[in-house]
């Protein structure tokens, strides 16, 4: 069996997220989205509802599976048996990052192979950090989640405001 991971934040998932773990499912006979449980970053979302709406995410796609996970990703490879690592390129900065990664990745367990998807053009603006800079605005981000990815973020912003987000975001479109 071929199967593979997609590891990340989804913090919170997104289009762009889908986009990949579509194709990706298409070429192995299982895919593993990895919901990464304590990245080195200020989140949005706790990791348990991370997952839930990764789960809610892919519902009738029999070979995607979402799982929480921490350690080193190679090592999570291990525990699941899967000899692949997916990732998704947006735009040109993504490649040196990801090729630093995959570098790392080999160097710990090379039979383990990297697998990079570049994002379908439409989708090659969606980020994270747009994402919920948009909603935290009022923004609509219906054409960039799944509808209850939408619902949760402006749940969690009106619930607590928007003012403490600026920590989870990388850049921002307010400057």
């Amino acid at each position: 069996m071929r199967r593979a991971i997609f590891p990340g934040t989804f913090d919170p998932i997104h289009n762009g997220h889908m986009n990949i773990a579509k194709r990706a499912a298409r070429l192995f006979d299982e895919l593993i989205v990895s919901v990464y449980d304590r990245p080195l970053k200020n989140l949005l979302f706790t990791p348990e509802e991370r997952l839930e709406l990764a789960e809610k995410t892919f519902p009738d796609q029999d070979n995607i599976k979402v799982t929480l996970f921490s350690g080193l990703t190679v090592d999570y490879c291990k525990e699941v048996d899967a000899d692949f690592i997916v990732r998704g390129l947006r735009v040109f900065s993504d490649f040196e990052l990801e090729f630093r990664m995959a570098l790392a990745n080999h160097r710990l367990a090379p039979e383990i192979e990297v697998v990079a998807l570049i994002t379908h053009e439409d989708q090659s603006f969606i980020s994270g950090s747009s994402v919920k800079e948009i909603a935290s605005l009022g923004g609509d981000v219906s054409s960039m989640v799944p509808e209850h990815v939408a619902i949760a973020l402006y749940e969690r912003f009106e619930r607590d405001g928007a003012e403490n987000m600026a920590e989870s975001l990388n850049v921002s479109l307010r400057d």
